[in-house]
Order: structure tokens, then sequence, then C-alpha cells
């Protein structure tokens, strides 16, 4: 959420940097600094009214003390008035404070100066590339004919068991799975990440603090006797650690790292492209999540882009990294990097991380503050990103390592594994 102070003082710069989103912000700052004004006329009415019952309750008691009861009494009867008007004025400020807080959920973070302008996926911006796609064998197939080929993954008992995005591994497919997660874990706790279990299910007020409320809810699934939501990525329980939180500068920087299943409603399609594991309503991730001094965001952001493509290059796939367009930058980001394997069976890219600097957007939602150097009070900067997300990971490995004899194993996962081919 952005700071109502920064609209007032940058407007016009804001709005502008929301066209990159091809937003007309326009109307909604003119509505927030409307709503803010009348709050602020509100809350000074308000302050009046309450400073004047309080000088004439002052008074009354005088006037008793000096046996004037009946001026006493008089004042007694404005007393009541004013309480009224302060009662209605309460009731019209939470309404105003509740309007405004509403239009500033509506607001998207503004991009990072960096953030090409763009309309869609299309248009993002491939800044690194590495790894040498493989020529496979003839007649080479999809995942999703591998999973089936070599009982890994069972679609259709998903299907009877939940629905369609549900998929059971089986066997290899399911160690490999897990080899997968033990993997990232640790790199990620070599890497400095502390590692951290967390609840898979959040209240609203989670929702809200890291922006998946009320942005996405349409995408998560709402448990609403409990009104709990199931985690669409541990971003969301892992950042809320620090909601309400002022921590200490000498933290930083704060980096944990989770696995988590995730969970979200995403809206059917068909394809090729969404068949198999390319999208799921329920997958595994392993996520980092640091928490930053504003000033050393950035370079935050490069390390863990570095970090995860120590990941990639250790499991030897081929590989790019795209900055994301205007148009393509999801809510809460001020900058995200996209990594995406090539799959060679699907002769198209799959993404399978992003990498994201929220600045103070996140923050200024979770009331996460430190102390800077003076004493005073200032939003942390907060980042997360995927190391990685298990599926797409797994349909590259699949197609990618497919030979005449099987499916090879990675080198770096067979410590983890236990096997080296799926035959």
């Amino acid at each position: 959420m952005l700071q109502l102070q920064k609209i007032r003082e940058h407007k016009d710069a804001f709005i502008e940097a929301l066209k990159k989103r091809n937003i007309d912000a326009v109307p909604l700052f003119d509505q927030v600094l409307e709503l803010d004004e009348k709050r602020r006329a509100t809350q000074t009415e308000l302050d009046n009214t309450l400073a004047e019952s309080n000088k004439i309750s002052k008074e009354i008691g005088m006037l008793f003390k000096s046996g004037k009861a009946a001026e006493a009494n008089e004042l007694k009867a404005k007393t009541g008035d004013l309480k009224e008007s302060s009662k209605q004025l309460g009731e019209i400020l939470t309404i105003s404070t509740e309007a405004l807080q509403k239009a500033l959920y509506e607001i998207p973070n503004i991009p990072n100066p960096l953030v090409p302008a763009g309309n869609s996926e299309d248009d993002n911006e491939e800044v690194f590339r590495e790894g040498d796609i493989p020529e496979l064998i003839d007649g080479a197939l999809p995942h999703w004919e591998l999973a089936k080929k070599y009982d890994l993954i069972d679609f259709e008992l998903g299907v009877k068991i939940t629905g369609a995005g549900f998929p059971v591994y089986k066997g290899k497919g399911a160690r490999l799975q897990r080899a997968l997660i033990s993997y990232f874990l640790d790199k990620n706790t070599a890497a400095g990440y502390q590692e951290i279990q967390v609840p898979h299910l959040i209240n609203e007020t989670s929702g809200y603090g890291t922006g998946q409320l009320p942005d996405k809810e349409g995408q998560m699934y709402h448990v609403t006797g409990d009104n709990l939501y199931l985690i669409p990525t541990a971003e969301v329980p892992v950042t809320n650690i620090f909601r309400d939180e002022i921590v200490k500068k000498e933290d930083f920087p704060i980096q944990l790292t989770g696995y988590t299943p995730c969970f979200r409603r995403e809206a059917g399609s068909y394809g090729a492209h969404v068949r198999g594991l390319n999208r799921l309503h329920q997958f595994d991730k392993v996520e980092i999540v640091r928490v930053e001094h504003p000033d050393n965001s950035y370079q935050a952001l490069d390390a863990m882009v570095e970090h995860v493509k120590t990941i990639l290059k250790e499991l030897k796939l081929p590989y790019r990294i795209l900055r994301l367009c205007g148009g393509d930058l999801g809510f809460t980001s001020a900058m995200t990097y996209d990594f995406e394997v090539f799959s060679t069976a699907q002769d198209r890219w799959l993404e399978i991380s992003s990498v994201s600097n929220f600045e103070t957007f996140q923050a200024n939602r979770l009331k996460l503050r430190f102390k800077d150097e003076n004493g005073k009070t200032q939003l942390a900067h907060t980042l997360n990103g995927s190391a990685l997300a298990l599926p797409r990971v797994l349909a590259g490995i699949l197609e990618n390592y497919q030979t005449t004899d099987g499916i090879k194993i990675p080198e770096v996962l067979v410590p983890y594994c236990g096997f080296e081919v799926i035959s």
C-alpha cells in the first residue's frame, strides 16, 4: 500500500509512473485525496468538539465547587449535545477511515524506473540466458506422457480424489519431488537463509498484509466457516511474521526460507500450455523471503537472482531471466525478475521462479518498521522469491533428461534421490 503522505507529495509523479502498468491513476488518487480531506476535516471537528466538551466539564466542576449549581446544570445540557455530536462525528470518522483504507488498497505499487513499459508478457525484457538446449531423442515425450509411462504421477487419480490440478506423485516421482524440496532448502540455508515452517492457512489480516487481499481474493481457497485462506505461497505467512513489528536495524538482512504446499484457484483454461504440471491448483514450492534496509534492497534483489541462478546451473537446465514490464508486473511488486526453464519436449519456456522487490508496499500494510540511526521509525523493504517452484522444474527435468534408456537424474540430485535413472 502506498504511503498517504507520499501520495500527497508525489501525486503527479505516481500517476505518470503507473502509466507503465497501463493504468489511468487520476481517478484513484483523486478519490484517495478527497476521502483523506474528508477524514482530516472530520478528525479536526471531532477534536475541537471533544476539547470544548472537556473545557465545559471543567467549568461545571468549578461552578459546583463555587456553589453555583444552577449555572452548572445549564452547562450540563450543552455537554450532552456535545457528546452526541462527538458520537456522530466518531461514526463518520470510522466510515471515512475505512473508505480511505479501501481506496488505498485498490492502488498497485509504483514500478521501479528500470521496469520497462509494456502491455503483456510479450513485452518483458530478457536480461540473461544460460545453458544449452538439449537435442532430444526421436519420439521424445512431454512430461505428462513420461509421468504415465514410468508411473511417476497420476493425474487421473488426483481428479478422482479432489479434482483437476491436484496430482498424485508415486514411487520415484514422489522421491524426486522430495529430493528437490530437500535440495532447495539445503541450498537456501547454505546461502544464509534460516529455515522456518509456517501454517498453511492464514487469517484475513495476513492476506491484506502482503497484498493478496483484496487483489487476489478470487484466486484463493477460502475456508468460510473459519474465515481462513489456504496459502497461495509461503511468502504470505513468512512475511506476516513481522506484521506490527519494529525490527532492529542491526538485524538486517533478515533472510528466511520455507517449504509449503501452495493452493491457487486459477481460472480454468485448456490446451497443452496447462496440461500436466504446467498449471496446478496445489503444488509445492520452496520460498525465500528477505526484510531489508531500504538502502540495500536492490542489492538484495540482485543477490536473490544470483542465488536462483546457482541452483539452475547445478541442475543443468537451460533457463532465461526476464525483467517484467509494467503490464505484466504483479500488483504488489516494484520490480520482478522471472526465471523460465526451456521445455524441449514442449518447445516452450516455462516460468519456474519470480524474484521481487516490494519496497515499502507490503511493509506499509504490515506496519513493518525499523529505527534508523537518528532513532526515527521508518518502513522496511520486503522481498521474496521462489527457490524454487517444483512443478515446472520437475517437468523440465523429466523432458530435458529423457533418453532411450529412461530419465537420467541431474547429478546434484542423485544423493537426495538415491537413484541415478528412472527406467
